[in-house]
């Protein structure tokens, strides 16, 4: 429900590929930005920031003062491999550049910045490779202070013939560093030093199922919980987690798919509600939203059916932060939708708002 300190809207930033790539038809504009009704749903246009070739995945400092982008590119100032660049927000939402950096290995997917604001994270899903920068006063990157490259394969030859890093996030600490990487079957574990180092952390590693796939994770409000999505096998593992020492213990995985399907479909993002309540993963093929009840006491799932993106390949949805909507990004269909989540139910409903954007990737707010 609304109340009368909730804020009105909230900004949306939608990053998309402008390259026509193996995975995307490519045609857009850059990163596109909206205005979201907090009262009704609907989408007003703000802005384009044009100039920037495939803005694949967006993100913001949790002061919300700067947006960082992974710009999915295969050279990046005559060098192989792609970029990272950073924006300053001005008060209308615009954005503003501030700086270019490269992100040190190839095909860059995921960026995040650390809850402390002091690092800018980056995935490198083909080279298999990250890196950490710290963030300057102004909001600008600073030169990559680590750089790490994955080694390793697993068992689906044709998708984890080698390392391939799909998400890069510090828990609520700062402190330790989590990766899914998909061509290895893990999710790695660093612990993130004072000057922005990264080292294996003791253990370095949890193994998945073979074959699996983990490719992004959320963390549970109450920082006890990892939740892992699995691209190749359709499923969420959930994790206990000890963030004093970023240790990982397997508790349960449930299927993002209704029973009896048998069709392709390939997971990509995972968002959880802000009062932790309420857990949602993305099926491509089978062009839903996964549904789950989280027990905040012990992290087990509770599988509350799917819901139909009314698109082709959501590739990522996020929840605004007051918790009432989702915004789907439906990449092959060039749409995005907006659905109105029942708090007492988390069921998802339409609420009519259906955008066109070419090959749309990442969905992002700011309040």
């Amino acid at each position: 429900m609304v109340t009368q300190n909730t804020p009105e809207s909230s900004l949306v930033y939608i990053g998309t590929y402008t390259d026509v790539l193996p995975h995307a038809a490519g045609g857009a504009a850059g990163v596109y930005i909206y205005s979201l009704n907090l009262a009704t749903g609907e989408l007003t246009y703000v802005d384009t920031v044009g100039g920037l070739r495939n803005p694949a995945y967006v993100t913001l400092d949790p002061q919300q003062k700067y947006v960082y982008v992974a710009n999915e590119i295969s050279e990046f100032e005559g060098k192989p491999g792609g970029a990272v660049s950073a924006f300053q927000v001005s008060g209308d939402g615009k954005l503003t550049l501030l700086n270019h950096q490269p992100s040190h290995g190839s095909g860059p997917c995921h960026v995040s910045v650390t809850p402390s604001g002091q690092y800018m994270l980056v995935a490198n899903y083909n080279s298999g490779s990250i890196a950490v920068y710290p963030l300057q006063a102004d909001g600008s990157l600073g030169a990559a202070s680590s750089t790490v490259q994955h080694e390793g394969s697993s068992v689906n030859a044709d998708r984890q013939e080698a390392a391939h890093a799909h998400c890069i996030m510090a828990d609520a600490t700062s402190q330790h560093v989590l990766v899914t990487d998909l061509g290895m079957d893990k999710v790695m574990v660093y612990t993130l030093g004072a000057g922005g180092e990264l080292q294996p952390n003791v253990p370095p590693f949890v193994e998945v199922q073979p074959g699996a796939g983990p490719r992004h994770f959320v963390f549970h409000p109450n920082g006890k919980y990892v939740f892992v999505i699995s691209e190749l096998d359709s499923t969420v593992i959930t994790f206990g987690y000890d963030a004093s020492s970023g240790t990982l213990t397997p508790l349960e995985t449930h299927s993002t798919l209704p029973a009896g399907y048998g069709g392709e479909s390939y997971c990509a993002a995972i968002r959880i509600t802000p009062d932790g309540r309420y857990l949602y993963g993305s099926n491509r093929g089978h062009d839903s939203l996964a549904i789950f009840a989280v027990d905040d006491t012990t992290g087990r799932l509770t599988p509350l059916g799917q819901q139909p993106t009314q698109g082709s390949f959501p590739r990522d949805f996020n929840i605004d932060p007051t918790g009432q909507y989702v915004v789907a990004a439906n990449q092959n269909s060039n749409t995005i939708v907006t659905f109105r989540i029942d708090a007492e139910t988390g069921q998802l409903s339409p609420t009519g708002q259906v955008l066109e954007i070419p090959s749309p990737a990442c969905v992002a707010f700011k309040l």
